[in-house]
């Protein structure tokens, strides 16, 4: 039983020897001010109850805008790759003709580099170590 349960029933009991000292002329007096008791637990524990899921709300709201957003849509990878290529055009010639084949070199190596970034940014896992084998991967010999 809990602690809760055993003084309402402790209030249950004051109120009926309450009645029997003073008379069923202040019975609903009494019941009344019970009921008010009753009534008051219940709005505690209700507001209790919703306290508690709005901050379980709120928490997980929490967690939701902490989390990265990467939508990782096909239509997202084609354009970055076809921006991708059409800078690398440029990007090419102006490296070549400024700085010949180590200008060339950078170029492709920072553009290398921004696809690489997008790739891990779409893809946290792409380049971990632990790769499935076939036999994890549900695949016989």
């Amino acid at each position: 039983m809990d602690a809760r349960d055993t003084d309402l029933k402790k209030e249950l009991d004051a109120t009926l020897h309450a009645r029997r000292d003073l008379g069923e002329e202040y019975e609903s007096a009494l019941v009344d001010s019970f009921l008010e008791k009753v009534d008051q637990r219940i709005d505690g524990a209700v507001e209790r109850r919703v306290r508690r899921q709005l901050a379980e709300q709120q928490m997980q709201a929490a967690r939701d805008s902490r989390s990265p957003r990467v939508t990782d849509s096909w239509g997202e990878r084609f354009g970055f790759g076809i921006v991708s290529l059409v800078l690398a055009v440029p990007l090419s010639a102006i490296g070549g003709g400024v700085g010949r084949l180590p200008g060339l070199l950078v170029a492709w190596a920072g553009i290398v580099g921004v696809n690489i970034v997008q790739a891990l940014r779409s893809n946290p896992n792409l380049f971990s170590r632990r790769r499935t084998s076939s036999r994890d991967a549900g695949w016989e010999d």
